[in-house]
């Protein structure tokens, strides 16, 4: 499970091989959330308070997760600051 991301407490991954949609997986003290990339659902889980911090990341970073979703070559991705 590649960390692709970590900041304010909260650490993003991906997994490898994962069914559609395209999605990542936060983790933030005792809460879990799978979020869609592209409409910014949260599949599963909760976010608690910081589902906004989450939402300003994806919208800096969608394409690139997009193509790390699709070729499943990960890496790091800047942290929200």
């Amino acid at each position: 499970m590649p960390e692709i991301s970590r900041f304010l407490g909260m650490i993003i991954f991906m997994y490898f091989d994962e069914h559609n949609p395209p999605h990542f997986h936060v983790q933030y003290n005792e809460f879990r959330a799978t979020v869609g990339i592209a409409d910014l659902n949260v599949l599963a889980g909760h976010l608690a308070r910081v589902r906004g911090l989450v939402e300003e990341w994806v919208e800096l970073h969608r394409g690139e997760l997009l193509r790390m979703w699709e070729t499943k070559e990960f890496h790091k991705v800047e942290p929200l600051v």
